[in-house]
């Protein structure tokens, strides 16, 4: 199909062996990674409408949302300070410079390694975090936090895809977004729980807790057992290929085995992975793992994630009902994702990406339109009744789950795949830092774009999904059970790539 939309494509070849308890065992202990990850984006938002919170640490923005009853506040900017959005974006800025570093030391040292560094930086600034008397000591625990981010999520998704079988590598690397999910929606219960403590240190509880997450992953990282691709790259041959017949359950993993060792061959004789995977060869993966990750904070889901107390109490919902709402849409988020689980390695990645893109397009028109209809471009302050906030709250659950089942773990899933091993650490360690990257711009300008573009904003993110709708049809392949080491060869089969890639982009042994 001209333009590189669907293609007929043969799937991969079919190994000896399956999923076993062990491999699934292993791989869910990995996505606790994903744990930490959900619970820092939920808490945040949540702590950040705490009036207690605000009080000590930004007392003129509880001024400003308190002020004289005669002065009319903008609702649109109500919480515009970029010293308290610094408290959220601070994370992803360091969690971006953290994943180059966290690439060298994936590949040299292995993924467990990686996790377990992770683990124990993001345990330490949790409980700075939850011990803080100033803003300095929680910028610099914020910090901590994303130094640990960005570890977990550069080893994690990479550890996934390497343990999976192929036909169910989807299902198991969506894992790591389930943690997410999961951790979202536990960090908005407790902060609904903690904002009801009258004393006010209800907010010490909801940071510190992220040392649960923390700890889990940790002590699961010591257990782990390391890939069989990692075992190869540090050259232990006989050790590989124990731990691959391990994790398949069969003896018999001559094929797969073989392939892992040319894949490792070539892997040794690229001294710079970085300088290649920025070459032309490398050219459809560098796209992929550069976009996917832009296009994934662009949906402006993280407004959703990050802020939604904030946003639900902007929008005129009470203190109590902000922060239930939020509880609502991670019960969505969720749920939403196991539609994912289910039907990634049935349905393909493509399938989910475009259902996913049509549903939040217009799901954020509709938001844009009522809050528009509710405050004006004035933002002055109405009454929104009970059934518009239901039904408003209705189509941004809309917009979670259509989210959620395609671009929340397929931007994860996708570009972790795609990479062969001699650039997967520099591939995964692209996706990370842009991702991270465009987290920090969303974290730290969204209430600033929200008091300047008003409900335009839900524009501005629905004009985005178009055009992320528009490129996944026409330049993402599908990846649907082929088997990692044998990805390259989609390049040659995808309507567009195929006319950009030479033959030697395809490595596969014959089968």
């Amino acid at each position: 199909m001209a333009g590189g939309g669907s293609v007929a494509r043969s799937e991969g070849r079919k190994y000896e062996g399956g999923v076993t308890a062990f491999v699934v065992i292993a791989c869910l202990v990995a996505a606790m990674g994903g744990l930490m990850f959900g619970y820092d984006i939920g808490i945040s938002g949540g702590v950040t409408s705490m009036d207690s919170f605000l009080k000590q640490f930004f007392p003129h923005v509880y001024k400003k949302q308190h002020g004289n009853d005669d002065h009319k506040e903008n609702m649109y900017c109500k919480f515009d300070d970029h010293l308290l959005t610094l408290f959220t974006s601070s994370l992803y800025l360091a969690a971006l410079i953290a994943s180059f570093f966290a690439s060298a030391t994936t590949r040299r040292y292995g993924r467990k390694a990686s996790m377990l560094f992770g683990g124990l930086v993001f345990l330490a600034g949790a409980v700075l975090n939850g011990a803080a008397v100033n803003v300095a000591m929680l910028i610099i625990g914020r910090l901590m936090l994303g130094v640990g981010v960005g570890f977990a999520n550069q080893s994690v998704p990479v550890y996934l895809s390497e343990m999976a079988p192929a036909n169910l590598r989807g299902a198991l690397n969506i894992g790591f977004q389930m943690a997410i999910t999961i951790g979202i929606l536990a960090a908005n219960l407790i902060n609904y729980g903690t904002s009801k403590i009258k004393s006010g240190w209800g907010w010490r509880i909801s940071l510190g807790l992220a040392a649960a997450p923390a700890i889990l992953f940790t002590v699961g990282s010591l257990f782990l057992p390391d890939t069989p691709n990692s075992i190869l790259e540090r050259g232990n041959h006989e050790k590989a290929k124990k731990m691959l017949q391990r994790i398949r359950g069969t003896s018999n993993v001559d094929e797969e085995f073989q392939d892992l060792v040319d894949a490792s061959t070539a892997a040794k004789q690229v001294e710079h992975p970085w300088k290649n995977f920025t070459g032309r060869k490398y050219r459809p993966q560098l796209i992929i793992c550069t976009f996917i990750p832009f296009f994934q904070q662009l949906t402006g889901i993280n407004v959703i994630m990050f802020y939604a107390p904030v946003l639900f109490k902007t929008l005129g919902f009470g203190d109590d009902a902000s922060l239930m709402s939020a509880v609502i849409t991670g019960v969505v988020n969720v749920v939403a994702t196991m539609v994912s689980v289910y039907s990634v390695d049935k349905l393909g990645r493509k399938a989910l990406f475009l259902e996913g893109g049509v549903q939040m397009i217009i799901c954020q028109v509709v938001v844009a339109a009522m809050i528009g209809r509710a405050f004006g471009s004035e933002g002055e302050a109405g009454d929104m009744s009970k059934s518009v906030s239901s039904l408003m709250l209705f189509f941004i659950c809309a917009y979670v789950a259509a989210f959620a089942w395609s671009w929340g773990p397929l931007g994860w899933l996708v570009p972790s795949e795609v990479c062969p091993l001699e650039i997967r650490s520099a591939g995964q360690a692209t996706n990370v830092s842009v991702n991270m990257f465009f987290t920090f711009v969303i974290g730290q300008f969204f209430l600033s774009m929200l008091c300047h573009m008003k409900f335009g904003l839900f524009l501005f993110f629905g004009g985005f999904v178009i055009i992320m709708t528009i490129f996944i049809y026409y330049f993402v392949p599908e990846t649907k059970n082929v088997p990692i080491e044998d990805m390259n060869q989609v390049w040659k089969e995808h309507g567009f790539w195929s006319k950009h890639v030479s033959n030697d982009n395809v490595t596969t042994s014959p089968p």
